[in-house]
């Protein structure tokens, strides 16, 4: 029986406003999880302690790998939320796909962009393609516990209906309580996945064996949100997948944790390139 539940904190979705211009919680994660990324990887390219025997990439190509992250974050995320989660919706109402601050965006979709976009600059720059996704995955994390916060912030993509004494009532979430899942995402796809990377970095020295790092992100990355998604309502549209317990998030997440293994696999065979 519930006693007690929490009130869902009332938050304005909107940071700034000035006149008709304004700035969402949702765009400022954006731009937080972008800023920390591009420090954050200047900050490994620059400790010479995490590359032995390896030539790590130039400040300035940190700088140039964020414009194309962010390019391939932004399409890949929009891409994938219209191909994967709501395909028939933009079919009958096609300019909804430009209208991004309506929502809608896919983390898997935008880990594709990405591995596209990361995989394009890496050619352009000659620089080991490996070696710029393990980069990114490093920093990913904090740009995750950003977007999960504005997640829960706007009231979107709420859990399922619990009886745990945190649980509350979303306003979009009908009467009964529910998991906070987005903060759950934000701790295991955030917090804890950024630990872990964090020691495979810094203690491990795994930065100097090309994918391994990015393998990792991937499989913990997949563990955290199966892990998240039996608290997590699956979206109207798509539902229960596949005798009415799996979701498109698991699914996802499966083909990404295999080949994170592969990746894992590859990079302890071999201690930087030649």
């Amino acid at each position: 029986m519930i006693t007690f539940i929490l009130p869902f904190p009332t938050i304005n979705p909107v940071a700034l406003a000035w006149g008709p211009f304004t700035i969402r919680w949702y765009a400022l994660a954006y731009i937080a999880g972008f800023v920390f990324a591009w420090w954050y990887i200047r900050r490994l390219i620059g400790d010479d302690r995490l590359w032995p025997g390896v030539k790590a990439p130039s400040a300035l190509d940190s700088d140039d790998l964020l414009a194309w992250s962010v390019l391939g974050v932004i399409l890949g995320g929009r891409i994938g939320y219209i191909i994967f989660y709501n395909l028939s919706y933009f079919a009958a109402h096609p300019l909804e796909m430009f209208r991004l601050w309506h929502g809608g965006m896919s983390f898997h979709g935008g880990l594709a962009g990405v591995v596209i976009a990361a995989g394009a600059f890496a050619y352009r720059r000659g620089v080991a393609i490996l070696t710029v996704f393990d980069l990114i995955a490093a920093s990913a994390p904090v740009g995750l516990f950003f977007g999960r916060i504005a997640n829960f912030i706007g009231g979107e993509l709420y859990g399922r209906i619990g009886a745990a004494p945190w649980a509350m009532v979303f306003p979009r979430g009908g009467p009964w309580p529910r998991h906070p899942s987005q903060l759950y995402e934000a701790a295991l796809e955030g917090i804890v996945l950024f630990v872990v990377l964090r020691v495979l970095t810094h203690r491990r020295g795994k930065l100097a064996r090309e994918g391994f790092v990015g393998g990792a992100f991937a499989v913990f990355y997949g563990l955290a949100r199966i892990v998240a998604e039996w608290f997590r309502m699956p979206d109207a549209q798509l539902g229960y997948l596949y005798g009415g317990w799996l979701t498109m998030g698991m699914v996802l997440s499966i083909p990404m944790m295999v080949i994170g293994a592969w990746l894992m696999w590859w990079g302890r065979r071999r201690q930087g390139r030649p």
